[in-house]
């Protein structure tokens, strides 16, 4: 992977939760190549987290795979000992587990009397609550409970940086994905409350908010079983301008400019769309 630009995290320690996902492990790599030794924090799957870790210690840097769950405090604070013990004490926070189920997602989008009848199909009323909490925990208590073991290393260490992954669904919900849009508006909102606390202990904290990427999680609402296009990718295209899905190197630009301090010192609380022009397009 090439760097747009390449700040120098050496002697930093960074922590990127989910760091084995399509997203994630960009994000590892990003800022194992400026220096940083990196722990790759997944719940279930350590040996993609490992093969990330392994990459990145076999181009001379420093990388560990750490089970955590972040949904779990106990398990959190078990990863911050481990990280602490083999790395040091963490100087960049990346919250990028998150995701959506199938099971919080909606087959209309528009309430179709024809499809709340049908036992076969889901609508809005047959949307398992445990399936809603679930979803709103995995974002939004999956930021939080990081955040509150990690950044108090941080709050010794004016300088260090929180990252939030938010969505462009927190600006604007999609249909279908009532959930997962409601719980990265939440994220957004809670980047924001996250920053002016911090602000006067010299921890910035900021979001990114991507656009459509397809990605394992999203797949089944962007393409049909036979693996074309679904009748929503191309309504998904129609409102980018930029006609494509999103990359995920092309996140790392943000990404590395909201990190550095010599860049973005002066930046906190804000939420930072990648998305190829779809908030700015009106569809006509």
């Amino acid at each position: 992977m090439k760097l747009p630009f390449q700040p120098d995290f050496r002697d930093k320690v960074a922590v990127v939760t989910g760091g084995s996902g399509v997203l994630g492990a960009v994000f590892v790599r990003a800022v194992g190549m400026c220096g940083a030794k990196v722990a790759v924090l997944v719940d279930r799957n350590l040996t993609g987290a490992q093969l990330v870790a392994d990459e990145i210690n076999a181009g001379g840097g420093t990388a560990i795979a750490v089970t955590a769950n972040v949904l779990e405090k106990e398990s959190m604070e078990a990863a911050h000992k481990e990280v602490l013990e083999k790395l040091g004490p963490c100087d960049i926070l990346i919250n990028g587990a998150g995701g959506n189920n199938p099971r919080a997602t909606t087959d209309d989008e528009f309430y179709s009397k024809e499809i709340d009848l049908d036992p076969a199909k889901k609508s809005f009323f047959d949307l398992e609550p445990d399936a809603f909490h679930f979803v709103f925990g995995l974002n939004l208590m999956g930021t939080l409970l990081p955040t509150q073991v990690f950044a108090r290393d941080m709050v010794e260490r004016p300088g260090s940086v929180i990252l939030n992954i938010s969505s462009m669904n927190s600006f604007a919900p999609l249909t279908k994905i009532p959930a997962y849009s409601a719980a990265k508006a939440a994220v957004s909102n809670f980047t924001k409350w996250l920053a002016v606390y911090f602000a006067k202990s010299g921890v910035r904290v900021n979001a990114i908010a991507p656009g459509f990427f397809s990605t394992a999680q999203n797949a089944a609402l962007l393409f049909n079983p036979d693996g074309t296009p679904a009748a929503r990718t191309a309504k998904i295209l129609g409102g980018t301008p930029m006609g494509r899905f999103g990359e995920p190197e092309d996140l790392v630009g943000t990404l590395l400019w909201l990190l550095d301090n010599a860049s973005s010192g002066f930046v906190t609380g804000v939420v930072v769309p990648v998305d190829g022009g779809f908030s700015a397009y009106g569809g006509v």
